[in-house]
């Protein structure tokens, strides 16, 4: 492989770092488990293994589908059921939607890259809308909130 192409790679990797990395921030903000590292990790992996499957010359769509099953999986453990209803959605569903970020990247991707990750840091900023409350009936519930996560700071 070439200078060149290696750059490239590295700025592509840079990129989804950054990127998972702005997502991260605001769940790290709003108290949730999975923070900047966490959606970092979730970019730059999912960046790393599609630019591994292109380089490989194989086919790079069967590591993209394992990419997308895996980060399911890791969803799928953040997500658990509380008293009051079920928690950890939104970080599954970030996640997942943040190693698109990554395997956008990892593509060449750029614009579409950014626009994910600018469209879901605008999503998970909605609840800090004015007004949010009144349209959904819902306010902002962290994971500190919960009688466990209290209980465990006493």
């Amino acid at each position: 492989m070439d200078v060149a192409n290696e750059l490239l790679y590295a700025f592509r990797i840079l990129l989804a770092a950054l990127l998972g990395g702005v997502i991260g921030w605001e769940r790290q903000r709003s108290d949730s488990d999975a923070g900047i590292r966490t959606y970092m990790a979730t970019s730059m992996g999912a960046c790393a293994f599609s630019l591994i499957s292109t380089h490989g010359g194989g086919d790079p769509t069967r590591i993209a589908a394992q990419v997308v099953s895996g980060i399911g999986f890791i969803g799928a453990g953040v997500i658990f059921k509380e008293k009051a209803g079920i928690a950890g959605l939104t970080t599954a569903a970030t996640l997942w939607a943040t190693a698109a970020v990554g395997m956008a990247a990892a593509f060449g991707m750029y614009v579409l890259a950014v626009l994910s990750s600018l469209l879901l840091l605008g999503t998970l900023l909605l609840p800090y809308v004015p007004g949010w409350r009144k349209l959904t009936g819902k306010s902002v519930k962290r994971i500190s909130d919960t009688p466990a996560a209290k209980a465990t700071r006493d």
